[in-house]
């Protein structure tokens, strides 16, 4: 197995506004997805560590953009979840301004990897990220997480049906299937987000 090339991730800092962030320099890539769609189960495959983004059977634990750095250039921020009942209304208004504004304004921010559970059709946070990065010029990489709970013809079925959306849609965007459970498609994400990093914005 090659060298994990985001082994070396550690917290810099929980950030409730843009404004919080490290200063806008350097590089990053973002992770955004729904509250329960495994987001920070991927983050922790990812960078090999169990325990550098929380987890919980609770969604919706990420609430705050969480920063972790690789080196002195490049970060990984971890959005907050999107989309968990549970949260009071002025907080998910609040997440979703943060989320806007970053995505919008971050001259750093390199690219986006999407977390969608890859049994369910897209939610509406999906297409509008998906959307977003479109209109935007933000490279874009689909996660389909929890691959392990389908069979690999409906795994297959499901890639395929996402690619025929987005195509139809015009949206610019890979996917893959992934599994932070067996480790399916581990190695080829990281592949992704390393070339994330390298990607030029299309600001548009």
């Amino acid at each position: 197995m090659p060298p994990n090339p985001l082994q070396g991730a550690r917290f810099v800092l929980a950030a409730h506004t843009p404004e919080q962030l490290p200063p806008d320099a350097g590089a990053e890539v973002a992770f955004a997805g729904r509250s329960n769609a495994g987001k920070s189960s991927a983050l922790n495959a990812l960078t090999g560590q169990r325990a550098l983004a929380r987890t919980s059977k609770t969604p919706g634990r990420t609430q705050q953009m969480v920063v972790f750095e690789l080196d002195p250039g490049r970060r990984l921020v971890d959005l907050p979840g999107y989309g968990y009942a549970k949260v009071p209304q002025a907080l998910r208004e609040h997440w979703r301004q943060a989320i806007d504004a970053y995505l919008h304004h971050r001259r750093a921010l390199r690219g986006l990897v999407l977390i969608i559970d890859i049994r369910h059709p897209l939610k509406d946070f999906d297409r509008q990220m998906l959307a977003f990065c479109a209109e935007t010029g933000l490279a874009c990489h689909c996660l389909l997480t929890k691959a392990d709970k389908l069979s690999r013809a409906q795994v297959q079925a499901a890639l395929r049906a996402f690619e025929k959306t987005v195509a139809a849609e015009g949206w610019d965007a890979a996917a893959q299937a992934f599994s932070a459970h067996d480790a399916t498609g581990v190695e080829a994400a990281r592949a992704a987000v390393m070339r994330l990093f390298e990607t030029e914005r299309d600001r548009r």
